[in-house]
């Protein structure tokens, strides 16, 4: 187990220390005001902790406060690392980015797309192609998420019990070869939809390597990094560090909501929302991307292939905005790309907040957040453990760090 702490000066690292005051201040107030249980925030330079803190509770109801130690539920954070997972098996030879799917999950063979209609009465035609393994880590395969409610094939998942993307009691290989069996909502490759599409990679991996989603990452990626405290659950010496999870009301307070289950190993193991990390793991997986694909020595990835995963790979250098399904042509992704499962930011005039070109990152479902800035050399992570309704943190969370920036 390993613990963040600050490791440099914040005006050494060319930050201006009254913004970052400002910064801890804004999400301070958000806990005083009752809109987040507690968080913690971490801004590093040059690979080097330059602002650190954790402020409120981890756990209400027990009194127990966010310490540099405590774990959370990453959810989404889990797709970067399966990006990893999956460019690993390519640069092995395992497989390519051009593969089509069905090369190691035949049930996707011969995917067909709805054409109209819902329910008993959709009407569906032949894909114009093949899935390809790139299409599902840039979210252009035209699989979709069941809690949408905007189209449907989204009603069609519901049906089908995927509504949270897996059925009750089911595992991994079971809940894709049920994806298989979904209509594509477009043609691969022509519209960007966020989706499921992780899971299903999650099992390209389990078949191309012969082993569980977990001992993979366990054993190529998370051991050697020293991600000693990340993985799909956790011990009973783990146990008193894990954030409570909560949801938030519609008055704006928090209450503590179920979440997926960590004690003790899952039967479905989610390459889309799946882990458990502590903020000085993931600091090393930012690491891990800042630097090139190396870390302390171990190299899991080539520079070039890095470069890839964090570039816009969307036809065309399209935005996310333009570019996505109607559920996702909203302000928040305007001036981005899309890479290997991380957004990448394409035109920073267009963005809700100040970002810098090539900028990428991703956040999670229950109010984490990372990003790697390429320009300017620092990342930053954000934690904290609410499902939210209405609140954003993330707009504002880029704007005051950006504002610390001096150099």
């Amino acid at each position: 187990m390993g613990q963040l702490r600050q490791e440099t000066d914040p005006g050494e690292a060319g930050l201006d220390t009254a913004a970052l005051h400002r910064l801890d201040r804004h999400f301070v107030r958000h806990v005083d005001e009752g809109r987040l249980p507690g968080f913690l925030l971490s801004v590093a330079r040059g690979g080097r902790v330059a602002h650190l803190t954790a402020y409120g509770l981890r756990d209400i109801a027990a009194g127990l406060p966010v310490e540099p130690d405590t774990l959370w539920r990453i959810y989404s954070m889990t797709k970067p690392v399966t990006a990893v997972a999956v460019l690993m098996l390519v640069e092995e030879g395992g497989l390519a980015l051009d593969d089509p799917l069905e090369r190691h999950l035949p049930a996707f063979a011969a995917p067909r797309v709805y054409e109209s209609g819902s329910g008993a009465d959709v009407r569906t035609r032949p894909a114009a192609g093949p899935i390809l393994i790139r299409h599902l880590l840039s979210h252009t395969a035209g699989l979709t998420f069941g809690f949408y409610h905007r189209h449907p094939v989204d009603a069609l998942y519901r049906e089908a019990g995927l509504e949270y993307s897996v059925p009750p009691g089911a595992g991994l290989a079971e809940t894709v070869d049920l994806y298989a069996r979904m209509p594509l909502q477009f043609d691969p490759g022509t519209r960007w939809n966020y989706s499921v599409a992780s899971n299903v990679l999650g099992r390209v991996v389990e078949v191309v390597s012969g082993r569980p989603l977990d001992a993979f990452f366990a054993t190529r990626i998370l051991d050697p990094l020293g991600m000693t405290d990340t993985g799909f659950h956790i011990g009973p010496e783990q146990a008193p560090r894990l954030a409570e999870l909560y949801g938030e009301r519609e008055d704006g307070g928090v209450e503590p909501v179920p979440g997926l289950p960590v004690h003790g190993r899952p039967r479905f193991l989610s390459g889309s929302g799946g882990l458990v990390s502590s903020a000085f793991d993931f600091h090393r997986f930012m690491e891990l991307l800042r630097r090139g694909g190396e870390l302390d020595g171990t190299r899991l990835l080539s520079p070039g292939t890095v470069a890839e995963m964090t570039r816009n790979q969307l036809p065309g250098s399209a935005i996310l905005r333009d570019f996505g399904t109607a559920v996702h042509q909203e302000p928040g992704n305007d001036g981005l790309g899309f890479g290997y499962n991380v957004s990448v930011v394409v035109d920073p005039s267009r963005t809700a907040a100040p970002s810098s070109q090539g900028t990428y990152g991703w956040t999670g479902a229950a109010t984490t957040a990372f990003w790697v800035d390429p320009r300017h050399d620092f990342t930053v992570q954000f934690m904290s453990q609410v499902r939210p309704r209405t609140l954003k943190v993330f707009p504002e969370l880029r704007r005051l760090v950006h504002a610390a920036l001096r150099d």
